[in-house]
């Protein structure tokens, strides 16, 4: 299992939690759906249909116009959006971000599920540049329509110093997810494959520096 991506929704009288992961059977990968009330028991499941290919599925933290809503990263390129009525069988995948910057050129992922905000939802995502050097940016999506990019930065948010560049896979910089404690987001992350950091960020001040996409 890779990269566990929990969620929790609130459609019913109790939350339920799902996450998306991806698996591996020796040859291939797939992302599959974790689901659980507790965190004693786990129902799992397979996912299919476009946009539910390769690692990166993401799901966004509520239903949108009665949808499941989900980050993926389908072609191995792009940042995608797909939908699904039943959470199972996702839609084809919708482009919302394509690598248009020197540090994302070669290619692009989400790290993890959406933050909601007042003003859209907040996603943090990785590029990748020449040499294979990873760096974390943030883009701004449309709370109605999250295929609609409205803003992002215009530079990276984070990127790896001398000390986080040697491990087992150099120069990758990596987060599974952020989480907004108060006015804060506290982003984990991983350093070259070799340790773990966290950064944190004032809300305000991120999202003052969005720029219109």
């Amino acid at each position: 299992m890779e990269d566990a991506r929990f969620v929790r929704f609130t459609d019913g009288e109790d939350p339920i939690y799902y996450a998306t992961y991806t698996a591996f059977d020796g040859s291939q990968v797939a992302p599959q759906l974790l689901e659980t009330s507790d965190f004693r028991t786990f129902t799992v499941s397979q996912l299919s249909g476009p946009s539910a290919r390769n690692k990166g599925m993401a799901l966004f933290p509520r239903r949108i116009a009665g949808r499941y809503a989900a980050l993926s990263r389908w072609d191995r390129e792009n940042n995608a959006i797909g939908y699904s009525d039943d959470g199972h069988r996702w839609s084809e995948a919708i482009t919302v971000q394509a690598p248009n910057r020197p540090w994302e050129l070669i290619q692009l992922g989400n790290c993890g599920s959406p933050i909601e905000t007042p003003v859209g939802w907040l996603v943090f995502t990785h590029g990748v540049g020449p040499m294979r050097e990873y760096a974390i940016g943030v883009v701004l999506l449309d709370l109605d329509e999250p295929e609609r990019l409205i803003a992002a930065l215009s530079e990276p948010l984070l990127v790896a110093d001398e000390s986080e560049r040697e491990g087992y896979v150099p120069n990758v910089m990596y987060s599974c997810g952020p989480m907004i404690h108060g006015g804060t987001i506290v982003l984990p992350y991983g350093c070259s494959d070799s340790s773990v950091r966290t950064a944190t960020v004032d809300l305000s001040l991120l999202l003052d520096r969005l720029t219109p996409g």
